[in-house]
C-alpha cells in the first residue's frame, strides 16, 4: 500500500529504547517527523542521526516530535542513543510490522547481494494525523537541511 500526502498516517506502538511504549496516535496535536532507517550504527545511519541530534534545537523550536524507526531491538537502540548522546527517541520494529505497513521494507542490493531490508525514508505528519510529505531514497547527510525546510 502506498501512501499519498493527505492520506491517514497509519497507527502503531512500538517500544522505544528505554522499553518504553509509543503509539503514534497520541502525538494528535503535534507534528511528527517519522523516520526509517536500515541499521543502528552503520555509517549511513549514525551520519543521518547525528544529524538529527545537531538540528535538534530546531525541531523544538518547531514542536516536531522526532521518531525514529528501524528493526533492530531496544537494547541496540540504547547502546546506538548512548554512543551518539541522541535526544530523540528511537523505535524497535523487530517484529517488522511497521515497515511494511509504511511500505518502505523490500528488497535490496548491496555489493551485488540481495537482500530484504529498510528503504532510507521519512514521514512529516501534521498535527491532525496526516502525512504532509514523504521523503524517500533519503541521503543520510543532506536529508536533515531538507526537512528544516519544509517545517
Amino acid at each position: 500500500m502506498k501512501h499519498k500526502l493527505g492520506d491517514k498516517a497509519p497507527d502503531f506502538t512500538l517500544y522505544d529504547q528505554n522499553q518504553v511504549a509509543h503509539t503514534l496516535s497520541k502525538y494528535l496535536g503535534k507534528k511528527v517527523f517519522l523516520y526509517f532507517y536500515p541499521k543502528d550504527d552503520s555509517p549511513g545511519c549514525t551520519a543521518e542521526a547525528c544529524s538529527i541530534r545537531d538540528n535538534f534545537s530546531v525541531f523544538e523550536k518547531k514542536g516536531v516530535v522526532v521518531l525514529g524507526v528501524s528493526i533492530d531491538t531496544p537494547k541496540d537502540h540504547a547502546k546506538f542513543v548512548k554512543k551518539f548522546e541522541l535526544p530523540f527517541t528511537l523505535l524497535a520494529d523487530d517484529k517488522h510490522e511497521v515497515v511494511k505497513l509504511y511500505d518502505v521494507w523490500g528488497m535490496k542490493n548491496f555489493m551485488g547481494r540481495d537482500y530484504m531490508g529498510t528503504f532510507r525514508s521519512s514521514f512529516l505528519i501534521d498535527e491532525k494525523g496526516g502525512i504532509k510529505k514523504i521523503y524517500e531514497g533519503v541521503n543520510p547527510k543532506k536529508h536533515i537541511s531538507e526537512m528544516l525546510k519544509d517545517l
